[in-house]
């Protein structure tokens, strides 16, 4: 009886680290081990974007905010396409597993909901990194872009990353199938996404858009995004932080709270 209960013992502290590195590690490897698809593909997207902008409109518009309209949409383009792959990486993570129905191996293991939502968060900010050094890099050789305060970039992309990260845990707990997930994506994610300041000034929308788009805790991802590399931004950047964690952290204990009631996981 005595070593019986000995073997049920947790015999980790508060937290148990092994798992959670376990969990973070895989998130990460999901993403890496098919890097064209992961990497290589939003960088091709975000180069589309600007060349066809870029020529579409470039040539005929004249600075925005005091900044050619080339350079102006880049740290747009950059947060948009950081913040997608974010929350693709949690919502199929969990989606697939769900599917497949090998989401029980993730539940069935002693983690905690907390060390749950940090493990599938290390992942989407791992692969926001990534595309964000990518995206980057790519500005600073072929446009001459480089940020005026990298550890703010830093941070922003830290932070949408994390924000998306989250949603895409929320939304993936929620699908129970793929056309439910891409319902999500097409009619929420994307719109947030594109209509949050990416390729224009909210100084040019009627005053109830711009109203209305200051209430899209992407604008100030976005909006924080530009400041770091441009030092121009519709918003005072403060205020984009101070936004960027009250949702990351709003949208997070929303997925603990899933995690813990095991909400369309467990029978």
């Amino acid at each position: 009886m005595h070593d019986f209960a000995k073997m049920g013992t947790r015999r980790f502290g508060r937290v148990n680290w092994l798992g959670l590195a376990t969990l973070c590690s895989r998130e990460l490897q999901r993403f890496l081990a098919v890097w064209t698809q992961t990497l290589l593909a939003p960088l091709a997207t975000a180069a589309l974007f600007l060349v066809i902008f870029t020529i579409a409109i470039g040539p005929t518009r004249g600075d925005v905010m005091g900044v050619p309209f080339t350079h102006f949409i880049a740290p747009g383009i950059l947060m948009m396409t950081v913040i997608q792959n974010a929350f693709a990486n949690t919502s199929s993570s969990i989606v697939i597993g769900k599917v497949q129905g090998n989401i029980v191996d993730t539940l069935m293991p002693p983690l905690s909901p907390l060390e749950l939502v940090l493990g599938y968060l290390v992942g989407a900010i791992g692969r926001g990194l990534f595309v964000a050094v990518a995206i980057a890099t790519g500005l600073a050789v072929f446009v001459g872009i480089t940020p005026l305060h990298p550890l703010m970039l830093l941070g922003y992309v830290v932070l949408g990353s994390a924000f998306m990260g989250a949603l895409g845990i929320v939304a993936g707990i929620f699908a129970n199938k793929f056309d439910q997930m891409a319902a999500i994506t097409n009619f929420v994610v994307t719109p947030l996404a594109f209509l949050s300041g990416t390729f224009y000034s909210v100084d040019a929308l009627p005053p109830v858009l711009n109203e209305i788009t200051h209430f899209n805790p992407i604008f100030y991802l976005i909006d924080g995004l530009r400041f770091a590399m441009l030092g121009v931004s519709d918003s005072a950047p403060g205020l984009g932080a101070v936004v960027a964690v009250g949702s990351t952290l709003g949208v997070s204990a929303i997925a603990l709270a899933m995690f813990a009631r095991g909400y369309r996981l467990k029978a």
